[in-house]
């Protein structure tokens, strides 16, 4: 089948490889470096095959490796681009990390340009989702059902960039120094939330940055938080996804994931969550995400 767009997107969005070869979505990973406790370092491509190399990482990170981010890599995207436009691709609708965690978006725009100066014809839509890992991963979902229907680029673009304010966040840190050296929460609020079990509930707002919306004691409440959420207002059923990650956490994303299927009759997306966004909350983190009527944070 002719598609009338090409899709793509940077790996923050965590959807598995397989998924991506399988629905021909252009994937460009991003890179992050880990710093052993010896002070050895590695330079690493977010392109996990297996759900064991997830595991694996989180398992460093508990022994106390460091896990750092580089988000911009302006000659990935570049090269990205330059292979797709090789291949005869005129429009792409392209997704990136959202641009309150990271300036990618602006660095994959200026790539395109430049690719667009030696192929004249092609076109990207840089998406900024407002928001990453798997509320990136669901528009990339709702995208490629575009692209199946043969909708074209400005039809996707224009119908994810309205939808991004309606995705509803509620993620749950186990440990609050992965936050505290990301610069998301201060060294004392790390230590004493850490001391008193304290479990910050972050969410994205509507500029895509993240913010705690709620502090609660210990994984109990934040998994009956979440549920409270979910009945006050649940998924719209036009876009009926709900999406569940964890960082090698299964107890709780399984719980959720049950209660979803219970309460509304809806199978969740279930994954564990990739390096990049992984190295920023750290192991034990679970979060869960729907597209909702109302606008993000709004009830």
């Amino acid at each position: 089948m002719a598609y009338k767009f090409t899709l793509s997107t940077d790996s923050t969005c965590d959807l598995y490889h397989d998924f991506v070869v399988e629905n021909d979505i252009k994937h460009v990973p991003l890179t992050f470096t880990v710093e052993q406790k010896d002070g050895t370092m590695e330079d690493r491509l977010d392109n996990f095959t297996e759900y064991r190399q997830y595991v694996d990482f989180y398992n460093e990170l508990r022994a106390g490796a460091f896990s750092r981010t580089s988000m911009l890599n302006y000659e990935s995207h570049y090269n990205h681009f330059l292979k797709i436009a090789k291949e005869g691709a005129e429009d792409v609708v392209h997704f990136t990390i959202s641009s309150g965690l990271s300036p990618t978006k602006d660095v994959a725009a200026q790539a395109a340009a430049d690719v667009k100066k030696d192929y004249p014809s092609f076109n990207v839509y840089v998406v900024d989702p407002l928001t990453a890992t798997v509320g990136q991963g669901a528009l990339v979902r709702i995208a490629l059902k575009c692209r199946n229907e043969g909708k074209t680029a400005a039809e996707t673009y224009t119908l994810c960039v309205s939808l991004r304010n309606h995705i509803q966040h509620y993620i749950v840190a186990d440990d609050l120094s992965y936050l505290h050296k990301g610069g998301r929460v201060g060294a004392a609020a790390a230590m004493f939330g850490g001391m008193l079990n304290i479990k910050p509930i972050l969410s994205f707002d509507k500029q895509g940055k993240l913010f705690p919306l709620v502090k609660v004691k210990g994984p109990r409440k934040a998994i009956s938080f979440i549920k409270e959420k979910l009945q006050t207002e649940g998924p719209d059923p036009e876009y009926n996804h709900v999406f569940i990650v964890h960082t090698d956490n299964e107890g709780p994303a399984n719980e959720l994931a049950e209660y979803v299927r219970s309460e509304f009759g809806i199978e969740p997306i279930l994954c564990i969550m990739g390096p990049v966004i992984g190295s920023h909350v750290g192991p034990g983190a679970f979060a869960l995400g729907y597209i909702s009527k109302s606008e993000r944070n709004e009830f």
